[in-house]
């Protein structure tokens, strides 16, 4: 048994051709076998019974068809049908269809007559077609079928009509033919032609523009929510006016919205309530403007919010069935049973009306019906029909029984229970004990049966009953619920910002139930990842990710995905890759015309910030002509901006980039724009740094810092050079010139002068130059500074003063003055040797300069040079003396052990005298009794070099301490500490060991720490044939020394080694020479004898002084070069000179007057380097750029800059020049 329900019926609107029958549609499904009718305006229609037709209809079916005997009968048909299918269970009904009945389109007979108008009007060709029940076609054509070409000028209207907005006398044809395509029945109908007479005129008036169509300034317009809306608005005027539209209350809907037919037609697609408002067109020419506004109220047919649904009911229950509908205006709700309107239904029926709903209460099977809801609204009808089917059914449970679920903790298990029956059957669930388990507020039944339990523990395991009861039976199943272990995710991957280029990891642990199978996957964006292959990009094991080389296409959301078959848990982290910014995408140049002004506006699209916003953007040109592949910055913008007006220069062929940058730094260039070309024009500026000043004598040189190409504003440019004598108006004398220097010559020396440069190029001259004093060429200075006596400050400082020169006598700008010094001899004796000379330089307002660091007790020669650039003039000198000081420490104290109680003292004089020595002060202490007692005598005498101290106690530790003195006092002290024997203990010959050659021994021992020194014997006696064996006696050795070697020994023998000090062994010992025998010694004789073999030494020592002698007198005489003297005959007490500032002396001596004669000797093959130093003036300030040789004389020019010597002072070989300069003195 199944209710009648309308499968297939005819659409709700149906149009008849000349050519076509009256077909309608009706089909239907039910049993019993259902029965149809049809209605017809509301009146029973019998299609069987018309007369005169031929009627076929279907068996077992609702649809018929109509053929009729001329071609307009269908007119007799038109009107509203519906159909009904029934059967005992109710009554089904179709929507209403409407018919409707087209004849064969005519046009009206009509006279058209010509139109006449004037060159430059509008006109308006109407079309005015037929009517059609279905949309037509227009079609505007010649007689020649040709279409009409239509432009912003020339437009067809949604009216079929053909506006002009003004003719033009190529407008003037007889021939303007409106086609309309009927498509329903397949024919195009044409107006009469239309001739268009345009009268030519030479006086076109200008007009503003006027809309044509719609007429007025406003209208009112419904759209159907869903369906297109089409606004249109076209204007004349000329010139043609353009169309604009613009909505008031807000931006078009650019993805819904489209204009057409040269902007005239706006057409927005699938209409919104949001659409609802004013939409303006606007046209506008040269002269003015003219406007429409359209007020669109959007509505809506009828469309369901819930649709009545059929179902099957149960005696006794109540059925409600919801038809719930929204439209606008709000749609008209009517309820049918059976196809007849509640309304017309006896009033003792079980229905009502509650809130648009249909209930029916205590149902029967005889209450099974079909029910109809029908709302409708001014823009269309909705029909629904829905059974109520009432059945009486035994209960019944479709759930399969002994059905497991599975579920984990804290989740929600879902329990199974179905149940089926007529009355709808009572359905609970009860536990192992019969009770119910609704009794805990986790548990919660749903109504189709199924059981829920939220939040799961580990206790609600076990077996649930499902009882499904109505009044015709009772069933039982059971349900099992097993719970697991819940995943759960330990630790999860962190979100992170990671620079491009580097690596990222992603851990995750998780815990799983140990009965089940597990999985842990990542994902990124909810896709799976997988290892690429052999790619290395991302590393995949067990619980961590490693993503390697990330770039901005690795970032997004990853995360970990840990699953079993019951539950699935996942963490998410983000990653965000940052870095510099990417490439500008586009260029774009706009406003050429401001190029005569020398702008031009640049745009650009915004970079693609890579997670770090864009601070700057740089903005840089390269001219190919002049400087290709190199790129000069214009400035940089913030980095919000995307546009700037450029301000450009005169002739340059500008190509421009654009630079985005961001806290990582600059990404990379925007591809080159398009090249602009700014016209020429006369320079902007003229050439800085003009400088006047001479190379010679007689000559001034003018320079100039040459103008960047880009200043040019021409393709080449020159100079115009102007100069007059100062403080003489008289004319200026001038010279255009291409290279940044012009040489004037025949001038007087040191004579100031005026000078301009002014910049000239083919479009004129640049603005009036600046003027900027110069000078001829400069002459040594005529006049020595006038020195007065010297001041000493100290034993080793001294200050020297003079008075100016007169400027006059400079011959040029007085730099400074050259202060030289160098050391004579002591005062108590005089130096022959060469030595070096000390510079220092002061500024030209100094007068005084302090020279430290001096040898006291020394006489010096000091010379004063007033310098400018040219160089040095003439030298005022004196020598003076400074006084005795304080002498040096001593060298080389020594304590030597002699007993428990005394010590023998050893010292050297000090390197530095600094005047008369005279004497010694010993002073000691002892370091661990507690006193803080010093004993302190004098040693008169200069030439003691030994002291023996007496009267020690054995048991302490001294620190011994010795000053020299002079008449000014003792100097620095020399410092040792020690003790007696006895403090040291027996002596200690640690490590002691001995190796041996064929005729010789080395013995070697390592000093103990704290040992004093003392003195002992070493004796070589040899074991076996004494006969064949030279005696050899005792040697003397210090403990200090560590090691003694023994010569004469013989080959392959065997000896006995004894250390000893006053006669008591301290150390014995065996070793054995190499070789293969003894050699047998002759008998003695003197020449063996130590007397014999001094002799001879002393001889050949003798003969090797004279003939050093020999060499340097041989050495000194004829003439040399100064530098090759310095050279080979530099003071070897000589040091290097500190840089000080101005003023400040810098010592080219040594503080020993005192070496021996040997070690202040030349070499013998001259090899040894100066240890002075040879610094230019340029050492010692910005303004001073001059150089000297070591005896103070000038031996360069005034550079203007400094620059330093390579190391190696004036030993450089290179050619002469102001850097490298090189002399000779004969």
């Amino acid at each position: 048994m199944e209710p009648p329900i309308i499968t297939e019926q005819s659409p709700r609107r149906v149009v008849v051709f000349p050519t076509d029958d009256v077909s309608l549609k009706c089909e239907a499904s039910g049993k019993p076998e259902v029965q149809f009718r049809w209605t017809r305006d509301g009146i029973l229609f019998k299609p069987r019974e018309e007369l005169g037709m031929i009627v076929n209809q279907v068996p077992h079916s609702g649809s018929f068809s109509i053929t009729g005997n001329s071609s307009n009968f269908a007119q007799s048909f038109q009107g509203t049908y519906r159909c009904f299918a029934s059967n005992k269970l109710g009554t089904a009904m179709s929507h209403e269809i409407q018919l409707m009945a087209e004849g064969t389109p005519k046009w009206p007979k009509e006279t058209v007559k010509p139109v006449e108008v004037e060159e430059g009007e509008s006109v308006i060709l109407p079309c005015h077609p037929p009517p059609s029940a279905e949309p037509l076609r227009i079609y505007w054509m010649n007689s020649k079928i040709l279409h009409i070409k239509q432009d912003e000028r020339v437009t067809m209207g949604q009216n079929g009509n053909l506006y002009f907005a003004n003719v033009l006398t190529s407008d003037n044809h007889s021939d303007y033919i409106c086609h309309a395509h009927f498509p329903g029945t397949r024919t195009i109908i044409q107006k009469e032609p239309i001739d268009l007479r345009v009268k030519a005129t030479n006086s076109m008036m200008d007009r503003k523009p006027h809309l044509l169509f719609p007429t007025n300034s406003s209208s009112h317009l419904v759209a159907l929510q869903g369906q297109p809306l089409i606004l249109e608005c076209i204007a004349e005027g000329f010139p043609t006016p353009t169309i604009k539209w613009l909505r008031p209350s807000g931006p078009m809907p650019a993805d819904r919205v489209t204009y057409q037919n040269h902007n005239k037609t706006l057409q927005l697609l699938n209409v919104g309530e949001e659409d609802d408002g004013e939409y303006r067109c606007l046209a506008e020419n040269s002269l003015g403007s003219d406007r429409h506004a359209y007020y669109v109220t959007v509505e809506a047919a009828p469309y369901w919010l819930h649709k009545p649904q059929s179902h099957l009911y149960g005696p006794g229950e109540t059925a409600r069935l919801d038809c719930q509908v929204q439209g606008r205006p709000q749609p008209e709700v009517t309820w049918r049973i059976n196809g007849i309107p509640v309304e017309e239904l006896g009033k003792d029926q079980k229905y009502r009306i509650h809130h648009g709903a249909l209930v029916l209460s205590n149902l029967q099977p005889s209450d099974t019906m079909v029910t109809q809801c029908e709302a409708r609204n001014r823009h269309g009808l909705l029909l629904a029909n829905a059974y109520i089917y009432v059945v009486e059914l035994p209960a019944k449970i479709l759930t399969p029984d002994n059905e497991t679920y599975m579920a984990v903790q804290g989740s929600t298990a879902y329990l199974l229970c179905k149940a089926f029956g007529a009355p709808v059957p009572s359905v609970q669930w009860l536990d192992r004990e019969g009770k119910t388990v609704l009794q805990d507020e986790r548990f919660f039944p749903y109504t189709n049966g199924t059981l829920g339990i939220r939040d799961l523990q580990a206790n609600d395991t076990g077996h649930y009953f499902c009882q499904a009861a109505n009044d015709q039976s009772n069933v039982t199943i059971v349900a099992n619920l097993q719970v697991k272990d819940a995943t759960r995710i330990m630790q999860g991957p962190r979100s992170a910002i990671e620079k491009r280029g580097s690596r990222v990891m992603f851990t995750c642990q998780a815990s799983f139930d140990p009965s089940l199978q597990h999985s842990t996957t990542w994902r990124r964006d909810a896709l799976d990842l997988q290892e690429l292959g052999d790619s290395d990009k991302y590393f995949i094991e067990d619980e961590r990710l490693v993503i390697h080389s990330l770039d901005y296409s690795d970032q997004g959301n990853y995360s970990c995905v840990a699953s079993t078959k019951l539950d699935v848990v996942e963490s998410r982290a983000e990653l965000l890759v940052v870095g510099s910014p990417g490439p500008v995408p586009q260029l774009e140049l706009s406003d050429h015309h401001l190029l005569k002004q020398s702008q031009v506006r640049l745009s650009w699209s915004p970079a693609d910030d890579h997670n770090a916003p864009i601070e700057k953007y740089d903005i840089e040109f390269e001219d190919k002509e002049m400087a290709p592949e190199k790129w000069y910055s214009l400035g940089k913008v913030p980095g919000n901006q995307t546009s700037t007006t450029l301000k450009l220069s005169p002739y340059v062929h500008y190509t421009f980039r654009v630079t985005a940058i961001n806290k990582y730094g600059p990404g990379e260039p925007s591809p080159d724009s398009e090249t602009v070309v700014t016209p020429e024009a006369a320079p902007e500026k003229n050439p800085v740094d003009v400088k006047g000043e001479g190379n010679e004598t007689n000559n001034m040189v003018i320079t100039w810092k040459p103008l960047r190409w880009m200043d040019w504003n021409a393709p080449q440019v020159q100079y115009r050079v102007q100069w007059r004598p100062q403080k003489m108006q008289g004319a200026w004398q001038e010279q255009i010139v291409s290279d940044p220097f012009l040489v004037v010559s025949n001038t007087s020396t040191f004579v100031p002068y005026e000078i301009k440069v002014q910049t000239v190029n083919s479009q004129g001259k640049g603005p009036e130059p600046q003027i900027t004093i110069g000078y001829s060429g400069e002459d040594y200075p005529q006049a020595s500074p006038l020195l007065e006596p010297v001041k000493a400050l100290n034993s080793s400082t001294v200050l020297v003063r003079w008075q100016s020169v007169d400027p006059a006598q400079v011959k040029g700008h007085l730099r400074g003055y050259n202060v030289t010094y160098w050391w004579e001899g002591s005062q108590r004796k005089h130096n022959k040797r060469h030595v070096h000379k000390g510079h220092v330089v002061v500024p030209a307002n100094a007068t005084s300069a302090i020279l430290g660091g001096l040898r006291p007790y020394s006489s010096y020669r000091v010379e004063v040079q007033a310098f400018n650039g040219r160089g040095l003039g003439p030298a005022s000198g004196m020598t003076f003396n400074t006084p005795e000081g304080v002498p040096g420490h001593p060298e080389a104290l020594h304590l030597e052990c002699q007993s428990d109680t005394s010590l023998l003292l050893h010292w050297q004089p000090p390197l530095s005298h600094n005047g008369v020595l005279t004497g010694y002060v010993l002073s000691y202490q002892p370091l661990n009794d507690g006193s803080k007692e010093q004993l302190s005598f004098d040693l008169p005498d200069p030439e003691l070099r030994t002291h023996n101290l007496t009267n020690l106690s054995p048991r302490l530790r001294y620190r011994f301490q010795l000053q020299a003195t002079t008449r000014e006092g003792p100097g620095e002290a020399i410092v040792r500490e020690g003790g007696t024997m006895a403090l040291s203990g027996m002596p200690d010959f640690g490590n002691i060991s001995a190796m041996a050659g064929e005729n010789y021994s080395v013995v070697s021992w390592v000093p103990k720490e704290g040992q004093c020194n003392f003195g002992f014997q070493i004796w070589f006696k040899a074991l076996g044939d004494e006969k064949l064996v030279a005696h050899l006696p005792p040697q003397y050795v210090s403990y200090n020394q560590s090691s003694y070697t023994q010569w004469d020994l013989q080959p392959d023998t065997d000896y006995e080694i004894q250390l000893l000090k006053e006669q008591v062994l301290l150390h014995q010992m065996a070793v054995k020479t190499n070789g293969t025998g003894r050699v047998r010694l002759p008998p003695a004789g003197f020449a063996t004898e130590g007397w014999f073999i001094g002799f001879i030494s002393a001889i050949v020592v003798l003969l090797l002084v004279l003939l050093i002698l020999c060499f340097i007198k041989r050495s000194k005489g004829g003439k040399y070069s100064v530098k090759d003297k310095e050279d080979t005959q530099v003071d070897s007490e000589a040091r290097p000179m500190k840089d000080e500032t101005f003023g400040e002396y810098r010592s080219l001596e040594s503080d020993n007057e005192e070496k021996a004669f040997g070690s202040s000797q030349p070499s013998l093959n001259g090899d040894i380097k100066p240890l002075g130093s040879d610094d230019s003036l340029a050492d010692y300030g910005g303004s001073v750029d001059v150089q000297f040789n070591e005896d103070g004389s000038f031996i360069g020019q005034y550079s203007g800059k400094k620059e330093k010597e390579v190391a190696g002072g004036n030993d450089s070989s290179g050619a002469t020049s102001p850097v490298n300069p090189a002399g000779t003195l004969e």
